[in-house]
């Protein structure tokens, strides 16, 4: 007889970056480079472990959302060709290493082993001819990985309950974006920080989404207290479930002190060639105007809290990924069993990370999903993994609650995304919304070149409230980009907005279009 399945685990990954593309510039943007770096470090190596599992037969279920402006930039041409010139210059580079190294057997093993992980990144990513959504849906249409979308720029709604506009617009080009790119209507949502706010479930409702996610706060904060906390989704209107964040497992990977991507065998982050090698050696290959930028050729492990560093031994660090999954795997068990008897009902744990915490900030991030769904499917029967609504159908009750306003990040309430850093942005925000809006209304009946131009003025709002520019002004790395892009949507929206009524710059407005060409699907109503 079969075991009863005592607890499903929700496997969540949260794939996301601003829309970030500045063709035609004679002085690059550094700022690229966090798309091509993701796609090495992050996107392909995911495919290769789905792609493992499944010629493994392993049953695995995944939830991944890819938000707008990273299904947008995955398909754009331009950036597709960007990563192609990335590749290739690391490859050079690699092969560079495999010269320079000889002298020294173990740094010339680890440039070898580049040298063949980058012509096989290469490879994979031509397979669809650049396009990794393409490498994704497979997965998606056999049931493995259920993807999700987001609001259209990760907008942090919560700042912006007094104008429904930007509600109505970001959900409504976050799931048209989506199908279009996907094939297909999502299911659920990441909500952007996990913001959430009560006037949010009647607009999710409209749009067709079913789901999202808080951090474990917007739950056991609900009214009534849920009776089974975090351990089962809930109803917060109109049929929409929210599902939290468990905390426990989220601090076996999150946690800075003992999370396991601090395991001194694991590769070290800071230690990159491209600051390390002598400035004669490397410049060659950094393509970035005299600074020093991270190369992703990295020759050394944590080691310990100190800067003398040792040599990384891919072993090693690979049986830290076993001993890993095998450690996350048993407290799982432990955890739906004591739950089970505690609840009488089967739990949902649910473990949401950042994607790019996985092979981009821990390199081993996916070798160690690869090994745990591999240890869920063989090794026990206590425990599954599913998607969300798979794991609410096989709760025999949902409790309805009222939530109230949360985020995750710092302190659980939006103070990442509203401080002194970065407070002087929300006032242009809703300035423009609120004269969005307005202006619709006042030419969405007007000529072909007032459409167009309201059109583009809607790229540049959705842009403007894009939640990473606070993020960053708030972490206080790369502010002067994020500073920038604030800027120059604001400019671009008020310089479109006197066209209306005035003389048409083409220059202006065609640069614009060529620049911020997001959401090519856009509708004036939205902003209704």
């Amino acid at each position: 007889m079969q075991q009863t399945v005592k607890g499903h685990l929700v496997f969540v990954l949260h794939a996301h970056l601003p829309f970030v593309r500045h063709p035609g510039y004679d002085k690059p943007f550094i700022e690229e480079n966090w798309l091509n770096e993701a796609i090495l470090e992050t996107y392909i190596p995911l495919i290769r472990v789905f792609r493992n599992l499944k010629q493994e037969s392993v049953r695995f279920r995944i939830t991944m959302s890819f938000t707008p402006t990273l299904s947008l930039m995955l398909t754009d041409t331009y950036l597709q060709n960007q990563f192609r010139k990335y590749i290739k210059n690391l490859i050079s580079l690699a092969r560079h290493e495999t010269k320079r190294t000889k002298q020294d057997p173990h740094l010339h093993y680890l440039a070898t082993r580049y040298l063949e992980h980058f012509i096989d990144t290469e490879s994979i990513f031509e397979e669809a001819n650049g396009d990794l959504t393409k490498l994704f849906l497979p997965f998606i249409e056999s049931g493995e990985l259920e993807a999700m979308t987001s609001p259209a720029t990760h907008a942090f709604l919560p700042f912006y309950d007094s104008e429904s506009s930007v509600f109505r617009s970001q959900l409504k080009n976050g799931r048209r974006t989506f199908r279009r790119i996907w094939g297909r209507d999502p299911k659920g949502i990441w909500l952007s920080e996990c913001g959430y706010t009560q006037k949010l479930e009647e607009e999710l409702d409209r749009e067709g989404f079913r789901y999202f996610f808080v951090d474990t706060h917007g739950i056991t904060h609900a009214n009534p207290r849920p009776k089974f906390g975090v351990y089962a989704p809930v109803e917060v209107g109109y049929g929409v479930l929210a599902f939290g964040r468990d905390p426990e497992s989220s601090k076996q990977v999150w946690s800075s002190i003992d999370g396991y991507p601090g395991d001194f065998r694991y590769r070290e982050y800071y230690r990159d060639i491209g600051h390390d090698l002598p400035w004669e050696h490397i410049s060659p290959y950094l393509h970035s105007n005299g600074i020093r930028i991270n190369t992703s050729i990295k020759y050394y492990r944590i080691t310990g809290k100190t800067g003398d560093k040792g040599y990384y031994h891919p072993d090693w660090a690979m049986e830290a990924a076993g001993n890993h999954a095998e450690d996350f795997l048993r407290n799982r068990i432990r955890q739906a069993e004591y739950l089970y008897e505690a609840n009488k009902q089967p739990s949902v744990v649910v473990s949401p990370y950042d994607a790019e915490l996985y092979g981009h900030w821990w390199y081993e991030g996916p070798q160690f999903i690869e090994f745990l769904f591999k240890k869920i499917h063989f090794n026990q029967n206590t425990i599954q993994l599913s998607h969300p609504l798979e794991a609410a159908r096989a709760l025999p009750r949902i409790q309805s609650v009222e939530m109230k306003m949360s985020s995750w990040g710092e302190n659980g309430y939006g103070e990442v995304w509203l401080n002194g850093t970065n407070d002087w942005i929300y006032p242009l925000i809703h300035d423009l919304s609120i004269r969005m809006h307005k202006r619709v209304h006042e030419f969405g009946s007007g000529t072909e070149d007032q459409i167009r131009i309201l059109k583009q003025m809607g790229r540049e709002l959705l842009l403007l409230q894009s939640s990473d520019w606070a993020f960053i002004m708030k972490t206080g790395t790369m502010v002067d980009y994020a500073v920038r892009r604030t800027n120059v949507h604001t400019n671009l929206f008020l310089a479109l907005e006197a066209m209306l009524a005035g003389p048409i710059d083409w220059d202006i407005l065609k640069a614009a279009e060529e620049e911020n060409n997001a959401f090519p699907d856009i509708r004036i109503e939205d902003f209704r």
